[in-house]
C-alpha cells in the first residue's frame, strides 16, 4: 500500500512540474528567461547542519567568475528544487550546465510524503538568503501555494486560480486543482 501511494503522488509531483513547464502564460514576452528544473543544481555556501552560515551565492561579489565556474562550483553543497526560473536576476553555471549560481527569481518546490520536516525547513531557510528570490511551496494534496519573496512571506495563492509571480510570471494551472 505505501508504495502505491508513493506512486500517486509521484506522479501528481511530476504532473504539476509538467504543468508548470507548459503553462506559462507570458513566457513569449520574456526573451532572457531561463527554466530549469531536473539535474540542475542551485548551489550555496555553509552547512547544512548549522542554518545561520547557509546562504544562496550573490555573483555580483564574485571577483572571478572563470575560476569560480571551473574550481570552485563543483566543490560546493547543492540542492536540486523542483523548478527555477530566473527571469531579471543573473546566474552563472559550471561547464556542464548542471550546477547554478546565483538568485532564482522564482524557485518552486513540491512536497510530498518523502520530503522530512528537517528539508522542507532547510529549503525554506536557504531559498529566504537571498532578497531577491520568490519561492513558492505546493503540497500535492492541496491547492495551496505557500508563497515567499526573501523572508517576507507574500499571500497564499490557489491552483484554482492563475498563479502570479511578483514580476508578473503567470501560470495556468487550474486544471491540476483537486
Amino acid at each position: 500500500m505505501d508504495s502505491f501511494m508513493e506512486m500517486g503522488t509521484t506522479f501528481r509531483h511530476n504532473e504539476i512540474i509538467t504543468a508548470l513547464l507548459r503553462k506559462i502564460v507570458n513566457l513569449a514576452e520574456r526573451k532572457d528567461t531561463r527554466i530549469l528544473h531536473e539535474n540542475c543544481s542551485l548551489v550555496y555556501w555553509g552547512k547544512p547542519t548549522e542554518l545561520d552560515t547557509l546562504g544562496l551565492i550573490n555573483i555580483d561579489k564574485i571577483k572571478d567568475i572563470e575560476y569560480f565556474k571551473e574550481e570552485v562550483m563543483s566543490e560546493l553543497r547543492r540542492v536540486e528544487p523542483d523548478f527555477m526560473l530566473f527571469d531579471k536576476n543573473g546566474y552563472i553555471e559550471n561547464i556542464k550546465r548542471t550546477r547554478i549560481a546565483g538568485f532564482p527569481d522564482l524557485v518552486i518546490e513540491i512536497w510530498s510524503q518523502g520530503n522530512s520536516d528537517m528539508e522542507q525547513e532547510l529549503k525554506k531557510f536557504l531559498y529566504a538568503t537571498s532578497p531577491a528570490t520568490e519561492h513558492w511551496y505546493i503540497k500535492q494534496d492541496s491547492n495551496d501555494v505557500e508563497c515567499y519573496i526573501g523572508s517576507e512571506v507574500l499571500p497564499p495563492q490557489s491552483l484554482k486560480n492563475i498563479l502570479r509571480t511578483q514580476n508578473g510570471v503567470e501560470f495556468d494551472l487550474k486544471y491540476m486543482a483537486i
